[in-house]
Parts: C-alpha cells; sequence; structure tokens
C-alpha cells in the first residue's frame, strides 16, 4: 500500500470584522473624492436650476407675489403658447421618423457603395456645423428672391423652363392713345381696324436698359402701307431718351417692342390670327376678310414673373425649419445605425438569400426586426433633442412668422427674456418642456440598462 503525500496551500488568515468595515469605508471615500467634483458640477448646472425654476414658477412676473399654480393656469390660455406645443408635437412626430427612416435607409445603402467611408463621412459633416451657422445658411438658402435664395432660383429656373415668362412684365399701355386695359391684364385697341390699314400701339413703363438684345427703332416700320386683305401695326415703347418726342407718335428714337404677341378678335369676340412683333416692333395680319377687328395683347405679355416658393411664410415655415434640421441630424442617425447593422448576424442573412429571399425580403423581415432596439433608442434620442430645438426656429424664422414657428423652447425664451419679461410663466414653460422630456430619457435609460445586463 502506496501512501500519497498532498501537499495543501496554506490558507490565508482570516480578516477581521473591523478591518472588513475600515477597508469598505476607505473605498467608498475615495470613490465619493473622485465623483465629488462630477455631482458639484451637476448640482449647480442641473439641480439648481431646475429646482430654482419649479420654485420660480408659483411667483408672479416680479417674482415678489405668490400666485401658485396661476402661471401654469396661463399657460394653457394663451394663444402662443398653444400654438408653441401644436409646433412641438409636429417636430416630435415628423422629425425623429424622418430621420430614422433616411438613417435606416442610408445606413443600408451605404453598405453597397463602394466608397461607403468617404460617403459617411459626407453625410455626417453637418454635425460639425453649429446651429448658429447652420440657421444662417439655410436663411440665406430659403431667402425669397431668387438672386439670393438658391431653393427660389432653383424653382423658379425649372418653373420658367417649362412655362416660359413674360417679356414686359412693367408695361402699360399709355393713357389715351388707342388701348383700353381689361380686367385679365390684357390690353385691346378701342376701336375697330379695317383691313388696309396700320396701327401704332404705344406702351411705357419698361426701362430702355431692359429691352430685349436685338430691339431696333420702331420707326421705319411706322408708316407702312398695308394691302386690302391685311393689318399691319406697330408696337413700340412711347418714349424718347433723353427727353423730347410726341406721345402716341412714333418717334425715330423711339424702339419697338420685339416678341409682343399680338391677336385679332372678329365682332364675335374670336381670335382669328396670331401673330409676334419683330425686333423693330412690328406685326403684321394677311388674309383677313373685309370686315373690322380688333387687337388684343394678351395678359401673358405682361404677367409677373414668377419668384418662387414662399418658404418661410406662415405656412411653410415650419417644414421649412425641420428640413434644415434634417440636414443637420440624418448623418447622425445613419451612424448609430449603421454601427447596428454592422453588429447584426451574417448567418441569417445568408440563410434567407439561400433561401430565395430578395433584398426587400430580407430587409423587411430581418434587418427591421433584428435592428429594432437600435432603430427605438435613435428615435427615442431624437424626441429628446427635438423638444429642445432652439436655435434653428430663433434664426431662420423671420420676425413677421416668428409666433407661426414657435415651439416650447423659443417660446419659453421670448416670454421670459425677448420681450415678455416674464419669468414666472416663463419658468412655468420650462417646468412643462422638463416635464415632457423626462419619460423619454427614462426609457431610455432604462432600455440601455437593460442591453447592459
Amino acid at each position: 500500500m502506496t501512501a500519497t503525500l498532498i501537499r495543501q496551500t496554506p490558507r490565508p488568515a482570516p480578516t477581521s470584522a473591523p478591518d472588513r468595515g475600515r477597508r469598505t469605508r476607505r473605498a467608498r471615500t475615495i470613490a465619493l473624492l473622485f465623483v465629488l467634483p462630477a455631482l458639484l458640477l451637476l448640482g449647480a448646472l442641473v439641480v439648481y436650476p431646475v429646482v430654482f425654476s419649479v420654485g420660480r414658477s408659483f411667483f408672479d412676473a416680479s417674482g415678489t407675489r405668490f400666485v401658485g399654480a396661476d402661471n401654469y393656469t396661463e399657460m394653457f390660455r394663451d394663444p402662443a403658447t398653444l400654438k408653441a406645443v401644436r409646433n412641438t408635437a409636429i417636430w416630435v412626430v415628423v422629425a425623429p421618423t424622418l430621420l430614422t427612416g433616411l438613417g435606416l435607409i442610408l445606413a443600408v445603402l451605404v453598405e453597397k457603395v463602394r466608397w461607403a467611408t468617404a460617403f459617411k463621412l459626407l453625410l455626417f459633416m453637418p454635425m460639425a456645423v453649429s446651429f448658429l451657422a447652420a440657421g444662417i445658411i439655410f436663411r440665406l438658402a430659403y431667402d425669397e428672391d431668387p438672386s439670393k435664395g438658391v431653393l427660389n432660383a432653383a424653382v423658379v429656373s425649372v418653373h420658367d423652363a417649362f412655362k416660359g415668362t413674360s417679356t414686359y412684365p412693367t408695361a402699360r399701355a399709355r393713357d389715351g392713345h388707342g388701348l383700353t386695359a381689361l380686367k385679365d391684364g390684357s390690353y385691346r385697341t378701342s376701336t375697330t381696324v379695317a383691313p388696309g390699314t396700320g396701327v401704332n400701339l404705344g406702351f411705357v413703363g419698361v426701362a430702355p436698359d431692359n429691352l430685349p438684345a436685338g430691339a431696333r427703332p420702331a420707326y421705319p416700320a411706322a408708316g407702312r402701307e398695308a394691302p386690302t386683305d391685311t393689318i399691319s401695326g406697330t408696337v413700340y415703347l412711347d418714349f424718347t431718351p433723353g427727353g423730347g418726342g410726341t406721345q402716341g407718335k412714333v418717334d425715330r428714337k423711339e424702339s419697338g417692342l420685339p416678341k409682343m404677341q399680338v391677336k385679332a378678335v372678329d365682332e364675335t369676340g374670336d381670335t382669328v390670327a396670331t401673330t409676334t412683333t419683330g425686333a423693330d416692333g412690328s406685326f403684321r395680319f394677311t388674309g383677313l376678310e373685309a370686315h373690322p377687328y380688333l387687337l388684343e395683347l394678351p395678359a401673358s405679355n405682361f404677367t409677373q414673373p414668377y419668384e418662387g416658393v414662399s418658404w418661410l411664410g406662415p405656412t411653410l415655415v415650419t417644414p421649412a425649419i425641420i428640413g434644415a434640421y434634417l440636414w443637420i441630424w440624418t448623418g447622425f442617425a445613419m451612424v448609430l445605425i449603421g454601427a447596428g447593422l454592422a453588429a447584426l448576424p451574417r448567418d441569417a442573412l445568408e440563410a434567407a438569400r439561400m433561401d430565395g429571399a430578395n433584398e426587400w425580403q430580407i430587409f423587411r423581415r430581418i434587418t427591421v426586426p433584428l435592428l429594432a432596439p437600435v432603430l427605438t433608442v435613435v428615435f427615442v434620442t431624437l424626441v429628446i433633442n427635438v423638444m429642445k430645438v432652439f436655435d434653428l426656429v430663433y434664426i431662420i424664422a423671420p420676425g413677421p412668422v416668428q409666433e407661426d414657428a414657435t415651439v416650447l423652447a423659443t417660446q419659453m425664451w421670448l416670454v421670459s427674456f425677448g420681450g415678455g419679461n416674464n419669468q414666472g410663466l416663463g419658468s412655468a414653460l420650462g417646468v412643462l418642456l422638463l416635464l415632457l422630456v423626462v419619460p423619454a430619457m427614462a426609457f431610455n435609460v432604462r432600455r440601455f440598462r437593460r442591453s447592459q445586463r
């Protein structure tokens, strides 16, 4: 029988309860010292302002008289505040939904792009621009003047390419010289014109510098004789550069108005012929029957140029500002969703492809369900962010429509410091905004802790 010697490692001496207590207290003290600066900053920058705002909301504008819940009652009776609540609700529903959808689509498409990193960098770059700078950029982009606002310049260019534009938007007939203005903006001769005669139609209101290129003097064409089946005439600018000349008569220095549409209208009001003036303003109708006609210059010759869309008007100002917000935050949503997409199990996607699923089926039935936690976090984070939006609304919305675009954050500032000088009501608005943000923050924190477990 062989004896086996088992060597045992000596156990450390047990620690007494007082020693354990001292070590625990020491560890807690060290931890508290490390956390203390953060706690002080948190208390000074978050806790104290919240507590002060809650207390201030129960006092009047001067801060000396306790009014109880009067500020909260007034808040929901004020039409401007109700409009701010409505606009905030629009922001909360529209902006996070569009951003999450765009981020998801772009994250999926970027995976199939060769230069994916460069594309992500390009989309994420607006995040490096401050809201102040972005607001100024889009305030200029949305300018109604097509010579300044790039969006209206594009809209006007497309509109004019398909519908054209009038040549003489400022022209008007000289009063008492043979032309009568109609309600639709067109002009018609005051008396009938018989074939075999000519007529001169004078206009004013056109600067010589604004005449079309190639316009020639009208004088040589003014005295032309017409055959018995023809009506001829001249449309001219009844203005002599440098002064002089006779009103209602074509003078030697006066220019014709080219590209002016002229119609011949019979006694029943039907248009029998249409022509366009030449470089010297002359026009001619041939092959006419032997009865009198009225000459008409349609309103299309004088319509005002298309000025584009009023992006910052009362109707479109909120969608326009949301568009600027999308430009800034789309890259953020795409990067976060792209990170979640990179962590998806590839074997599930490959198995679906082997089973015959197309890309749309894979996206709808596999990718989106697996990304649901990430999409929820992105959506809730954006909801919290849009509730606090202030810079873009304040900078982009012009003064006259500021009230139409206001949200809770801007209304809080306007009531407190922007002219209202009622910090009691402003504090009540701040408390309302806090109460709306806290549930979304709590939801995000709970999901984060659940994912950590």
